[in-house]
């Protein structure tokens, strides 16, 4: 997994199960001290056995890392060619996930999430081996971007 395990300065690391197996990702989640996993498809249903939302939560709660899902930090379908085309559809496709950031659903999502960090080792999951390619590096870029303005409020950083 050192390969899809992303150290951001927030606490804050990015995840993708593609190609491992469920007792081995969940093995590696724990030896990084991961306290919470985020899961940020917008469907947490996968075909890999272990990884559909309820079996993923199980298996992490025998670690004692909590899992929760955040629907509405979840990539669009009609945007995810995007992620896996030319550079310039990769461009076109994270700068359209960015803005969709902007809603108030997504924004208090990332809010959270950045508190979330500062306080606790979380993993922001999706698919995606390749963060780059995978609309969780354009929610942790975002989520790097929130500072603490005044406790129990949020603004952006300038």
């Amino acid at each position: 997994m050192s390969s899809q395990v992303h150290a951001q300065p927030t606490g804050l690391i990015g995840v993708g199960y593609q190609g491992h197996d469920i007792a081995t990702f969940v093995d590696e989640l724990a030896k990084a001290q991961v306290s919470r996993l985020v899961d940020v498809r917008l469907t947490p249903i996968s075909r890999k056995p272990g990884f559909s939302k309820a079996a993923l939560a199980r298996a992490l709660a025998v670690v004692g890392i909590t899992y929760e899902h955040r629907p509405e930090l979840g990539n669009p379908k009609s945007n995810r060619a995007g992620f896996a085309g030319s550079p310039a559809e990769l461009a076109e496709a994270r700068n359209v996930f960015a803005t969709l950031l902007y809603r108030p659903e997504a924004a208090n999502a990332i809010d959270v999430l950045a508190a979330a960090g500062a306080a606790e080792r979380v993993a922001v999951l999706c698919f995606e081996a390749d963060q780059h390619r995978c609309h969780r590096d354009v929610v942790l870029a975002e989520a790097g971007r929130w500072s603490v303005s005044a406790p129990g409020s949020r603004r952006r950083a300038r």
